[in-house]
């Protein structure tokens, strides 16, 4: 007997979770499907593009080794780990998780235990006691499909969560990649500019001799002294430019910039091949796409939870355990207590409140689509952008070499006719800044070379796989 009075509430339990379940139906609001947009065949800009090698047919994950400079490869994987900007886009996606937890809690009964003692007496000499034990449980059978449309909102969110951390960790390393490649260009300067201070300390220092002994001009002296004093304040402008991009460096890494430098090395640089792929492949490879399409397909379930609204609330409920005055009969059939109960509730009126709620979340949901589409749009425009600009600056490039050599031979060739005396100092001083103007245009080019080879990769979306969402999510 005792037995089958103590497991009634859980049998009543059982009984009424199962009319829940037939009561269920197909969760109300638009199921969700990614809407469709239009983008080319091809890149316009590919027409003159290098192709990757057939074995390249996709970017690494660490797109960065392909310039095979050890030192940029270090720095960059210090960038998920150490960068506290992406820490905290991390801490988001880790609640955002926490959040996707919650809402899959609500699929399933909640179970509470008590247990309690109390003694109470008046002015009188007696005294009463009061024991009691039990387990209650409350369920809210997912009738109308509220929980799985929050369920649904929750792991898009989640995965936009994700996606922008994926967007966040990219930008910090295009960043730190492009500072990397202007440091790296700012120490040619450097040198170039330190070997041009040598040249013509030599040559103030010649003609300053001849100015002493009357074979020269005032005018050829300070020439060469503003030649040479302006070439030292270069190099000290471009110093303090190259000091910036190090502390910037270091800031991207987690580093306090007093801790942290970067020692001068010769220029040596590789443009990998890319592999540009289809501008549909976009969809899957850019985080950025990603995380304005996550944000749609919640806010399509947010329509979903709105509408839910106009549907009652069922909750099953079940108590059972045992009351007593004494703790050794507490445990005992005659002092078992149970309850059952079922509560339909909803809004009878609400003067339209609830389909202002319906209507603002559709009204999201349109402007998330637009957000999507114009996300699209504005990927395509960047890698169309760098396409050309990269092609044209390998073009650029070629054609500056040329200029640049033609210009130190002619810097050669003045100074040999100087020094054999056919010519004035002011033809050398022309043709040296000349020559000197030409290479730093030649620097120039090579910099916006490398910084738009990152900056094509990046659009291409660096390596990343929307498939990383969902496997992600399961883990």
């Amino acid at each position: 007997m005792s037995h089958t009075i103590k497991h009634r509430p859980l049998t009543r339990l059982l009984g009424l979770a199962l009319l829940g379940l037939g009561l269920a139906g197909c969760a109300v609001g638009p199921d969700y499907q990614r809407p469709k947009v239009d983008v080319s065949t091809r890149f316009k800009q590919m027409d003159g593009w290098k192709q990757a090698s057939p074995a390249h047919t996709s970017i690494s994950a660490n797109w960065w080794e392909g310039y095979g400079d050890a030192e940029l490869s270090a720095l960059l994987a210090q960038v998920s780990v150490s960068n506290q900007n992406v820490a905290s886009y991390q801490a988001a996606y880790q609640k955002a998780r926490a959040l996707v937890s919650a809402a899959n809690a609500g699929f399933f009964p909640t179970v509470s235990a008590s247990a309690a003692s109390s003694r109470s007496g008046g002015n009188s000499t007696s005294t009463s006691r009061s024991n009691s034990a039990g387990l209650s449980a409350s369920w809210e059978p997912d009738l109308w499909g509220k929980l799985r449309r929050t369920a649904e909102q929750d792991s898009a969110s989640a995965q936009a969560s994700q996606a922008e951390l994926a967007a966040a960790t990219l930008s910090a390393q295009s960043t730190l990649a492009q500072d990397y490649f202007q440091l790296r260009v700012l120490d040619e300067q450097i040198r170039l500019y330190q070997q041009t201070v040598s040249a013509y300390q030599r040559y103030q220092q010649i003609i300053q001799q001849q100015y002493a002994v009357g074979s020269t001009s005032r005018a050829t002296l300070s020439t060469a002294q503003t030649q040479l004093e302006s070439a030292r304040a270069a190099v000290l402008d471009v110093q303090w430019q190259r000091a910036q991009l190090e502390h910037a460096i270091a800031v991207l890494i987690g580093k306090p910039p007093a801790e942290f430098s970067i020692s001068a090395k010769p220029l040596a640089y590789t443009i990998p091949a890319i592999p540009v792929g289809l501008p549909s492949q976009l969809l899957e490879r850019r985080p950025d796409i990603a995380y304005a399409e996550r944000n749609m397909a919640a806010a399509n379930a947010a329509i979903g939870v709105a509408k839910a609204a106009y549907f009652p609330d069922l909750t099953l409920s079940a108590s059972g355990g045992y009351s007593s005055s004494a703790w050794r009969k507490l445990l005992s059939a005659p002092n078992a207590v149970w309850s059952t109960g079922l509560e339909l509730s909803g809004t009878v009126l609400d003067f339209g409140a609830t389909a202002a709620s319906v209507r603002q979340a559709e009204a999201s949901y349109a402007g998330q689509l637009a957000t999507y589409r114009q996300t699209v749009l504005s990927a395509l425009q960047e890698v169309e952008d760098y396409l050309v600009e990269l092609h044209t600056l390998e073009q650029e490039i070629a054609s500056q070499r040329l200029a640049a050599g033609s210009a130190q031979d002619a810097e050669r060739q003045y100074r040999n006719q100087y020094q054999a005396g056919m010519i004035n100092y002011l033809n050398v001083a022309t043709a040296q800044a000349t020559s000197l103007s030409q290479q730093q245009s030649l620097l120039s080019l090579i910099k916006q070379q490398l910084v738009s080879s990152v900056e094509l990769l990046v659009a291409l979306g660096g390596g990343w796989d929307a498939a990383s969402l969902n496997r992600q999510q399961a883990d």
